[in-house]
């Protein structure tokens, strides 16, 4: 099973924040038509309590960057059954 957590536009109006762990996956989804969604892993939560910035290795390429998740990032998160 897979918890999806992701930033609505009422949370970030409220100050809202996204969370996440070290393993979870990140879809960056683009802002250009045709171009298709980025995704990776995320390897290092650098911020409190699951907040961002994430170090995050992507699956295209095997680049490592650190990121700052915006309003058109989905982070999936493995459930306690998929673990």
């Amino acid at each position: 099973m897979w918890h999806v957590s992701y930033r609505r536009p009422q949370e970030l109006l409220l100050g809202g924040e996204m969370t996440a762990h070290v393993g979870d996956r990140i879809v960056v989804h683009s802002h250009h038509v045709g171009e298709p969604p980025r995704d990776g892993e995320i390897i290092e939560v650098r911020g409190e309590e699951g907040e961002p910035p994430y170090l995050v290795r992507w699956s295209d390429d095997g680049h490592e960057s650190l990121v700052f998740p915006g309003p058109g990032s989905t982070t999936i998160s493995h459930g306690a059954t998929a673990r």
